[in-house]
């Protein structure tokens, strides 16, 4: 499976946004489903709702309900760790979004990412491996 970032589920559903059809061609070319966190999706609907409103948002729906976007479900025991990995990369600064995903990959695994933020470049995977970034 390969983890999906805020930026990458938004330049799915934004035809304005500069690789909007590089993006559409790689997801139907890649194993689905994709992955995402429940913050990643909402950080995507409040950008989505801002620069396409509802119609934008429900595409983003739509591919949940199409099934090719699955939501990793962040437990309570989890909120320790997201706090540490932000004040770990408080120098970025990292977001909840992002803390999220890291540790989805420490959970399951998954290290191939789609993202158009270059911070995935910096975080580390139980501080020591790297995320595969998927070229696009």
């Amino acid at each position: 499976m390969i983890l999906c970032d805020a930026g990458v589920l938004l330049c799915l559903v934004d035809p304005t946004q500069p690789q909007h059809n590089a993006y559409k061609i790689a997801v139907m070319r890649l194993a689905k489903p994709l992955v995402t966190t429940w913050s990643c999706l909402t950080k995507a609907m409040y950008l989505a709702l801002h620069r396409g409103g509802w119609q934008m948002q429900k595409q983003l729906g739509q591919l949940l309900l199409n099934k090719l976007l699955t939501v990793y479900d962040i437990q309570e025991s989890d909120y320790n760790r997201l706090l540490a990995l932000m004040e770990q990369y408080c120098d970025r600064p990292m977001d909840l979004a992002d803390a999220t995903l890291v540790l989805t990959v420490e959970k399951t695994g998954y290290r191939q990412i789609l993202t158009l933020d270059s911070d995935f470049l910096f975080y580390r995977i139980g501080h020591q491996d790297s995320f595969e970034i998927i070229s696009v």
